[in-house]
């Protein structure tokens, strides 16, 4: 089961019911959800992406899904979860712009690296991010992060691969 994460200004949890509106309301955001998966999808798409998570991730403990609340108030989505991609364990986290240029990205990417490495007992985590996403690039890399290589997706776009190693040297 999903358990709490709290950091210094935020609660990651388990994603309840009542969080539906405010989920689809972020992966609405075109801001959101052009870094998100194959880019925007339809309302429809997201709340059936939202029962899913209920239906199919948690109900077979998949792997680890959450709500991020700031002040009680959900402001993104996080996950670590295996995939074929990089052949290993990959973050995904998304924030809404109310909740940029705070500091919050950096502290939810930290934290997921951290449950990742303790609590999973991961010797790497990976991220995949569009090439075009300068802003988490940056952040991945400054929290220790390095880019390993790229894959040219079939639309034409570049998506790079970056991966933290569990010793690696972290910038404060």
């Amino acid at each position: 089961m999903t358990p709490d994460l709290r950091t210094e200004r935020l609660l990651l949890s388990p994603y309840v019911p009542e969080d539906e509106e405010a989920f689809t309301a972020l992966f609405q955001d075109p801001g959101v959800s052009r870094w998100m998966g194959d880019g925007p999808v339809s309302e429809a798409e997201d709340r059936a992406l939202f029962g899913r998570i209920f239906s199919k991730v948690y109900a077979g403990d998949l792997f680890d899904v959450w709500a991020v609340r700031r002040d009680g108030v959900l402001v993104g989505h996080a996950e670590i979860k295996r995939t074929d991609e990089v052949a290993g364990h990959e973050i995904i986290y998304a924030l809404a712009p109310s909740a940029w240029g705070a500091g919050l990205g950096t502290e939810l990417a930290r934290a997921l690296t951290a449950y990742g490495f303790e609590t999973l007992g991961l010797d790497e985590v990976h991220a995949t991010v569009a090439a075009e996403n300068a802003a988490s690039l940056a952040l991945l890399e400054r929290i220790g992060f390095a880019h390993v290589r790229d894959v040219a997706e079939d639309d034409g776009s570049t998506t790079r691969v970056l991966t933290r190693h569990r010793t690696a040297p972290v910038a404060l």
